[in-house]
């Protein structure tokens, strides 16, 4: 038995485009060669991880061999907000490996960054670098 494909979603939260998230996992689901395909994703209830969790699931509905891989970011460990726990949670990703990963990266909408903008989103950015230094292919797309 072929070890699945796993393919890591990374993308901004507010990604407008679900058809670019849908067409890239087509894209990734016919490279899988019937192998089962694990969509690997951030548990964002918006943007890029939303679309990809639907993909997922409407393949999965349809009997396709699909499943997800959600790692949620723990924000609030003890009650306390962390705002680096999205980029361990990308960090674990990333080491957990995939086939491919997907970047759907768009503009920094951060009121209180302090980089000239504009520049790409933090997040996406941090995790498509991490798979690339890690040895993993990425496709990246930009809004």
């Amino acid at each position: 038995m072929k070890a699945p494909y796993r393919v890591l979603v990374t993308g901004s939260r507010d990604w407008p485009k679900p058809a670019d998230v849908f067409a890239a996992l087509n894209e990734a689901q016919r490279q899988a060669e019937g192998r089962l395909l694990v969509v690997v994703h951030g548990v964002c209830p918006t943007g890029a991880d939303a679309h990809a969790r639907q993909w997922a699931r409407a393949r999965q509905g349809q009997g396709e061999a699909v499943i997800e891989d959600p790692h949620r970011a723990n924000w609030r460990p003890g009650g306390v907000l962390d705002r680096s726990a999205g980029f361990r949670r990308n960090a674990e990703m990333v080491r957990l490996g995939a086939d491919v990963c997907l970047a759907f990266t768009g503009p920094c909408t951060k009121p209180n960054c302090r980089q000239p903008k504009p520049h790409p989103s933090h997040g996406t950015s941090h995790c498509a670098d991490l798979a690339e230094a890690a040895g993993i292919p990425v496709r990246r797309f930009t809004a």
